[in-house]
């Protein structure tokens, strides 16, 4: 070891783990901290208490978190709890007080009660259906390997990216009237629960697949053939061994799959008609059509009380399944497919595929295409002019509108999310985890209710921002926040620490160790985020009904309107526009994949596969 004596410039200090080096957080060695001279004048350099040293990391551990969390926490407060507040506010407080009255009035009502009860019922139903039709592709695509699997995973992602009005539109065409099976036998399905609950299958697949899969992949298959040597049947070694091992994951797909289908608002809307009205909904018509304040107050406060709960059980089972577990490689369970059961096996999920996923999407198109004069790109042209009904502007620019507003919030949502995630990575207390759930609350409340927030809370300077273009990228980012939490965490937290602490060492600023030492790393999993806000950005619906111009609509908002309005022109219309926001979102998914790792077990790859983190 080498010291440099004061005054004089000479070789600095090695830092090593015999000589016990302290990391930049605080985080102690194996031996005491540094030295430092002991007066003036003096040569020698002498040890600091390792007290000192550790009470020092931990401040500065504790500033730096701080620091990074001040531009989340200062967003969500300004345009979340914010908006969220002043709807409650509005609803609930009257004449200077608080009138908690209206609680017991409302919930008291049979009507509401009918709407809660729908609200829970179709949720539990849709989450049942949902985990009995995509737990086999999690096995196919966990432990078989087959041609073209790569492109199948890809297929199976695209509905959780797809706005809820395109999934709407597109089992509106198959399962409505003049859809495909009212074609063929005079079948109509639309404003049926079984239409609601076959979307919410199709929009919730790739939660399963992706979040079950993935752990599933990883998953020593030594312990199940350990216990088919003992004499269990394949079925009770699955049952005893691999099932208790899937818990985690199961329950956190399944609260996923539970709380978007329990906020569910687009796919209701679009389907189920006049008889069928989740929370969301019954939100939205008592926001905007009976402008019953009170109600909407009390419905929102429910309804963020339910997704609180879900939260805290999500949280939970990720713990639980991060600290218990003992995963290998997934490339090491992989097999090709051999023997009839798995031929039938895989032949199911490809059917299943085939009829839940690409049928709707493929109607669609057959829909948009299906023009008066015969085939052709008729309704495509008739959305490049205006005829003054529905839309000051031709229907076409909703597509730039688009393009421009899900740039900005995925922007401000790599900034957000991204500092969010940074501060996630340094582990702590209840705090940490409280501002984690902070992040994720804009997946589960209504997002109506932040939309109409907006209008009513940011009206007076210094936020006077209702007349400004910057409210619907802003409402945007705020669902495309947690998906960049969730895919660049796990990512984050797989770099090595000891990277930093030596860089730190060094003398680099906090800035400049993650600047060239965190953003190499993690730059792959940055494009996926990037990605994957541009396209929930590109397909937010519930806020943006309320802010978005007539004359800037969005995609998702001009669908609505035409789907709205009678005519097959209108009709028509709307087809061709769901099907050029579903073109942007699988370009978007498509490129997603190309930038993935190619390793599977780590990164990027490892964000994606491991969707139970959302």
């Amino acid at each position: 070891m080498t010291a440099r004596r004061a005054g004089s410039v000479g070789p600095v200090r090695d830092v090593s783990a015999a000589d016990g080096a302290d990391g930049a957080d605080g985080a102690p060695g194996t031996g005491c901290g540094p030295k430092a001279p002991r007066g003036p004048g003096q040569g020698r350099w002498t040890r600091l208490p390792r007290r000192h040293v550790v009470a020092g990391g931990a401040r500065s551990g504790r500033w730096a978190r701080g620091a990074l969390m001040t531009v989340p926490v200062v967003f969500f407060g300004i345009f979340f709890a914010y908006p969220v507040a002043a709807i409650v506010g509005r609803g609930l407080r009257q004449d200077g007080a608080w009138q908690f009255g209206a609680l017991g009035e409302v919930l008291g009502d049979p009507d509401i009660g009918q709407v809660l009860w729908f609200t829970l019922w179709q949720a539990l139903a849709s989450t049942g259906l949902t985990l009995v039709v995509a737990m086999p592709a999690a096995y196919v695509f966990a432990r078989l390997e087959f041609p073209g699997k790569s492109l199948l995973r890809a297929v199976v992602t695209v509905p959780f990216v797809l706005p809820t009005v395109v999934v709407g539109t597109a089992f509106l065409a198959l399962l409505g009237r003049g859809g495909l099976l009212d074609d063929l036998w005079g079948l109509r399905l639309d404003t049926t629960v079984w239409a609601i609950l076959l979307a919410h299958v199709f929009f919730n697949y790739a939660v399963v697949v992706r979040t079950v899969g993935g752990l599933w992949a990883q998953l020593d298959p030594r312990q199940e053939e350990a216990a088919r040597m003992l004499g269990a049947s394949r079925f009770r070694a699955w049952r005893t061994v691999t099932l208790p091992a899937l818990g985690p994951a199961v329950a956190a797909a399944a609260l996923m799959v539970f709380m978007f289908t329990f906020t569910s608002f687009g796919v209701v809307q679009i389907l189920g008609g006049p008889g069928f009205a989740t929370l969301e909904v019954e939100i939205y018509r008592q926001t905007a059509q009976l402008l019953d304040l009170p109600t909407a107050a009390v419905l929102t406060l429910v309804q963020f009380a339910a997704v609180g709960a879900i939260l805290a059980v999500h949280a939970w089972t990720v713990r639980r399944r991060e600290s218990a577990l003992s995963l290998v490689d997934a490339a090491y369970a992989v097999r090709r497919v051999r023997g009839t059961g798995q031929r039938i096996l895989l032949g199911f999920v490809l059917a299943t595929v085939a009829a839940l996923i690409l049928l709707p999407l493929g109607v669609l198109v057959e829909r948009a295409l299906d023009a008066p004069g015969g085939y052709g790109l008729g309704y495509f042209r008739a959305l490049m002019s205006a005829d003054g009904g529905a839309f000051l502007v031709p229907p076409i620019d909703a597509v730039a509108n688009s393009l421009q507003y899900a740039a900005v919030a995925t922007l401000i949502a790599l900034l957000v999310g991204g500092l969010a995630a940074a501060a996630l990575t340094r582990r702590a207390g209840p705090f940490t985890r409280g501002f984690d759930a902070l992040l994720m609350l804009p997946l589960g409340v209504s997002a109506v209710t932040v939309g109409f927030g907006f209008l009513i809370a940011l009206d007076r300077p210094p936020l006077d921002l209702r007349a400004s273009w910057i409210l619907v990228p802003l409402a945007q980012a705020l669902v495309g926040v947690p998906f960049v939490v969730r895919t660049m965490l796990p990512v984050l937290r797989a770099v090595d620490s000891r990277l930093r602490e030596a860089a730190a060492v060094l003398g680099a600023s906090p800035w400049r160790a993650w600047r060239e030492v965190d953003l190499p790393l993690v730059r792959r999993a940055l494009l996926v985020a990037a990605g994957f806000a541009f396209a929930v950005s590109l397909g937010e619906f519930g806020a943006t009904v309320f802010i978005a111009r007539p004359d800037n609509p969005t995609l998702p908002v001009a669908v609505a309107r035409l789907l709205g309005r009678a005519g097959d022109l209108n009709y028509g219309q709307a087809m061709a526009l769901s099907t050029i926001l579903m073109i942007v979102c699988v370009v978007s998914l498509l490129l997603l994949e190309r930038v993935r790792p190619l390793s599977r077990g780590a990164g990027t790859a490892g964000a994606l596969d491991r969707t139970g983190a959302f």
